[in-house]
């Protein structure tokens, strides 16, 4: 049996096509390698090209003003800051220390104390609020209860067809007949005409507190008010005595 042995390939002319192609493709991935590197470098050294903005005098005028408004606050940040390290902030009245409070830096009492004003401040705000519609409901409510009692004294005394009984004035005027402030003369004198007719617990109560009024005179002969009701309580017991 022959035995296969391997043959050298002695063709030239492979061998020669051979290296030739090698050849070939070694110059094709340099050729790659170069082209590469100059795109590189031309990118790197192309110029960078920035937009061209045209600043017209408005813009110019913007920018000074902006730039004057910014070292403005600069100016006032930096005064507002040395005034605080000069004189530092003084506890609202009507404040305490906290518990805890000694522990803390003097930027943390500072931020603190600044908290504490502006609720005090919000509570202010809420009371002259509360007040102000307080206020405001009394005036639209009309006259008061002194005003009115007056009123229907002067509307029996000159006008009677309209006049109508009410006893919440009548009540009013039996309480404070004797206050001169309350009651003027003038009205006190007309009073005692409307007292002529009153009658039953009201009568008896009226002559009983005035009564009380000339024994209490008696005690506190000094007292100038006490002795101006004592003069009107006298009046008033020989009226309806």
């Amino acid at each position: 049996m022959a035995k296969d042995t391997l043959k050298p390939d002695t063709n030239p002319k492979k061998k020669k096509l051979s290296s030739k192609s090698s050849k070939a493709h070694a110059e094709d991935i340099m050729d790659t390698k170069v082209k590469k590197k100059r795109r590189k470098v031309e990118v790197e050294e192309a110029p960078v090209q920035t937009p061209q903005v045209t600043v017209t005098a408005d813009g110019k005028k913007q920018k000074k003003e902006k730039k004057r408004k910014k070292t403005q606050m600069t100016e006032e940040t930096q005064k507002t800051m040395q005034m605080e390290i000069s004189d530092p902030p003084r506890r609202p009245e009507g404040t305490h220390e906290l518990e805890g409070e000694e522990d803390l830096s003097p930027e943390e009492k500072r931020v603190l104390e600044r908290k504490m004003k502006k609720i005090l401040k919000k509570e202010e705000k809420k009371r002259l609020k509360a007040e102000g519609e307080t206020l405001k409901k009394t005036e639209a409510s009309g006259p008061t209860a002194p005003q009115q009692a007056l009123d229907y004294l002067t509307c029996w005394a000159e006008n009677r067809t309209e006049w109508k009984f009410q006893k919440t004035r009548q009540t009013w005027l039996l309480q404070h007949m004797f206050d001169s402030e309350k009651i003027p003369d003038e009205k006190f004198s007309v009073l005692l005409e409307y007292l002529e007719g009153l009658c039953g617990g009201a009568r008896d109560t009226t002559v009983q507190k005035a009564k009380a009024l000339v024994e209490e005179s008696g005690q506190a002969p000094e007292d100038r008010d006490v002795q101006q009701r004592a003069h009107r309580a006298r009046e008033v017991i020989q009226l309806l005595s």
